[in-house]
């Protein structure tokens, strides 16, 4: 089985096993997921859900929103069902095992991006403020957000080797083939018909900045997470996250990056308008 049908089965797995209650909610079963993420008994898969408990309590959330005592009917052999204590979880606490799990098991591995793509997705789908804004204004809170998460994959990127910015040149343009199915930043350029000085990153929508925005956290968390080091460990780290969302992407219908369309205006230009009308504003006061 190739590598990508092996992410795509897993990908499929996930969302098969997902169980949704009478309002709508998604959860997951402790026991199920076990076997998904190739635990062989469920014993041994009970110290990690404490450890999904601990980094749920330390990021501020309430345990039992995401985590939750229950009872699941596990099939025996010739037949017999029997009921056995387990946990519900919400899609977030899901995120939280796989990153607490053995990550050199492939499924783990494939796990810590799908539920981590997924995870943000359903926090910008459930943000009201962010639903309620057009779409240029999620452009520009999309940019703003992109920026300051690039600062802190510059930061952990050099800790890892990437020194210069002809390095880092190198390793974006890694994570860019990743994502866009080999296209690097002048190829993703020239498809958008932008010139040299302009910034591609201005000239997205918010579904592919909300791609990109993956990929970045993505790949910060990796590099810190695996402790990489050197150069060529940190640009090959960078093209498997890259590559691993588009394939989630793929996975869930979505559009890729590289065909979806290019807006009218740049987020600078956005942002220059807005500007005019907050002065307008204080002026007609």
């Amino acid at each position: 089985m190739s590598g990508y049908d092996l992410e795509k089965r897993h990908h499929y797995t996930f969302e098969e096993i997902k169980h949704t209650g009478p309002e709508g909610q998604e959860f997951w079963l402790a026991r199920e997921l076990s076997k998904v993420l190739e635990y062989a008994e469920f014993r041994n898969f009970l110290p990690v859900i404490e450890k999904a408990k601990t980094a749920c309590k330390n990021s501020g959330q309430v345990v039992a929103d995401h985590i939750v005592e229950v009872h699941e009917m596990i099939e025996l052999g010739k037949g017999g069902m029997r009921r056995m204590n387990s946990y519900a979880l919400s899609r977030y606490a899901c995120y939280l095992i796989v990153q607490n799990g053995d990550p050199s098991k492939p499924v783990i591995a494939n796990g810590q991006t799908y539920f981590a793509i997924q995870t943000r997705r359903q926090e910008l789908a459930d943000d009201q403020a962010f639903q309620q804004l057009q779409e240029g204004e999620k452009r520009v809170f999309l940019r703003n957000e992109l920026k300051e998460h690039n600062k802190q994959l510059v930061e952990t990127a050099q800790q890892a080797g990437v020194e210069t910015n002809l390095d880092f040149a190198i390793f974006q343009n890694h994570g860019y083939r990743g994502l866009y199915g080999g296209l690097d930043a002048k190829d993703i350029q020239a498809r958008k018909g932008l010139k040299r000085r302009q910034k591609i990153l201005d000239h997205m929508g918010s579904t592919e900045l909300a791609a990109n925005l993956f990929r970045a956290t993505q790949t910060e968390e990796k590099l810190r997470r695996d402790q990489v080091k050197g150069k060529p460990k940190a640009n090959r780290t960078h093209y498997e996250v890259g590559k691993k969302v588009r394939k989630t992407i793929e996975d869930l219908g979505g559009t890729m990056p590289e065909h979806l369309p290019t807006p009218e205006e740049s987020v600078k230009q956005i942002k220059r308008k807005r500007q005019k009308r907050i002065e307008n504003g204080k002026t007609e006061d």
